[in-house]
C-alpha cells in the first residue's frame, strides 16, 4: 500500500491505517481473538499505522493490539492515546495532568509488550491542564526514547499552535467524513505547521458501509442506539444521501464505503484515515479504497450529494469537543 507522511519529524505510514476501538468498545459485543484476527489480517494486508487508546477497554484493547503485532512489531506504527480519568473525581472527566500522563505511559507501554510509543496523543484537551505543560511532558518521553511522535485529539487551532511551539505536533486526530466536516476549518494551519490529519470514524460510525440500521435496532451497548445521524428524522435523510453515494460508486465497480474512504484521500496526500470493522470481508472492502481513483466529475458529484455534511450531530451537545 502506498505509504503518506503524517507531519514534517518523519512519521509515514499506510494511506489507510486501522482504527481498533471497535474491538474493545462503542460497537457492541466483540470477541478478542476476532479482533486479534482482523488486526493481523489488516498487516497482511499492507496496514502499516494501527490506532489504539487506554480509553478502549483500560488497556484491554492495547493488550489486544500488541499482541496481535508482536511478529511484526518493527513493520508497523501503534498509536495510543492518553487523558482520561476514569476515577470520577476529574471534571469533565478528563485528566492530563503530567504525573497521570506518566502513569498512563508506563501502562501502555507495558500493555503493548513495547520499548516506544510509536505516536502518542492527548485523546481530549483537559481545560485545567496548560497545553504547554502536556506538550513538555510529552517531549521529556520523546528525550528519553519511549515515544517517537506527539498528536493531539479534537484539538482547536489556539491548542495546536501553543502545544506546536513547545514540542512539534506530528499529527491531529478529529472525527471526519462524508457526514462530519467541521475539521476542514483547521486544514489550513495544520498545513503551515505541516501536521498530519488522521480522521477517525472515517464511514460515518458505520453508516457509509450501506448496511446502517436504525439507531434502536442495535444492541443497547452500542453507542449508535444514541447518535443522532442513526435516529427518526435525520436517519431516512442519511439513508437517501447514501443511496445516491452507493450509484455513483457501482459506476467505478466499488462500494459505497470504498467511495467514502477514497474520498478522505482525495482530500490531501497528508491525511490517513483509520476506518475499523472486526469483519475480516469488510477489511478487504476497505483497502481496496486505497486503490480507487476519484476525478474532478466524480468529487462533484459527492459534494452535490453531500454539500455540508450529514444529518445529525456526531455527539450529544454536552459531549461535543470545545475547540480553542
Amino acid at each position: 500500500m502506498q505509504q503518506r507522511n503524517l507531519g514534517q519529524q518523519g512519521l509515514t505510514a499506510s494511506a489507510l491505517g486501522y482504527g481498533a476501538m471497535g474491538i474493545s468498545l462503542a460497537y457492541g459485543p466483540s470477541d478478542k481473538q476476532e479482533g486479534a484476527a482482523t488486526v493481523r489480517r489488516a498487516h497482511e494486508l499492507g496496514v502499516t499505522f494501527f490506532d489504539t487508546a487506554e480509553l478502549y477497554g483500560q488497556g484491554e484493547n492495547e493488550r489486544i493490539v500488541g499482541a496481535a503485532l508482536a511478529p511484526v512489531r518493527d513493520e508497523v506504527v501503534i498509536a495510543t492515546k492518553f487523558g482520561f480519568d476514569f476515577t470520577g473525581t476529574r471534571q469533565g472527566g478528563v485528566d492530563s495532568r503530567p504525573e497521570h500522563i506518566r502513569e498512563v505511559v508506563d501502562n501502555s507501554l507495558r500493555y503493548l509488550g513495547v520499548d516506544v510509543i510509536d505516536v502518542l496523543y492527548q485523546h481530549r484537551v483537559d481545560p485545567d491542564v496548560p497545553i504547554e505543560d502536556v506538550a513538555g511532558t510529552v517531549k521529556e518521553f520523546i528525550e528519553a526514547g519511549k515515544v517517537r511522535y506527539f498528536g493531539l485529539s479534537e484539538a482547536g487551532e489556539n491548542t495546536i499552535r501553543r502545544a506546536h511551539a513547545v514540542q512539534p505536533v506530528s499529527v491531529l486526530q478529529t472525527e471526519f467524513s462524508l457526514f462530519e466536516r467541521e475539521v476542514e476549518i483547521l486544514f489550513p494551519v495544520l498545513r503551515e505547521l505541516g501536521i498530519g490529519f488522521v480522521p477517525y470514524s472515517p464511514l460515518g460510525r458505520g453508516f457509509l458501509t450501506g448496511q446502517a440500521k436504525p439507531g434502536a435496532e442495535y444492541d443497547s451497548s452500542d453507542m449508535r442506539t444514541w447518535d443522532a445521524r442513526f435516529q427518526p428524522g435525520n436517519y431516512e435523510k442519511n439513508v437517501a444521501a447514501t443511496r445516491r453515494l452507493a450509484d455513483l460508486a457501482a459506476t467505478k465497480d466499488a462500494t459505497v464505503a470504498q467511495l467514502a474512504l477514497a474520498w478522505l484521500l482525495a482530500q490531501g496526500d497528508d491525511i490517513v484515515p483509520i476506518p475499523g470493522t472486526r469483519d475480516p470481508k469488510r477489511l478487504e472492502e476497505n483497502v481496496g479504497a486505497a486503490d480507487l481513483t476519484l476525478d474532478d466529475a466524480d468529487l462533484k458529484r459527492i459534494a452535490d450529494i453531500l454539500p455540508a455534511g450529514g444529518f445529525g450531530a456526531r455527539y450529544p451537545a454536552e459531549y461535543l469537543p470545545t475547540w480553542d
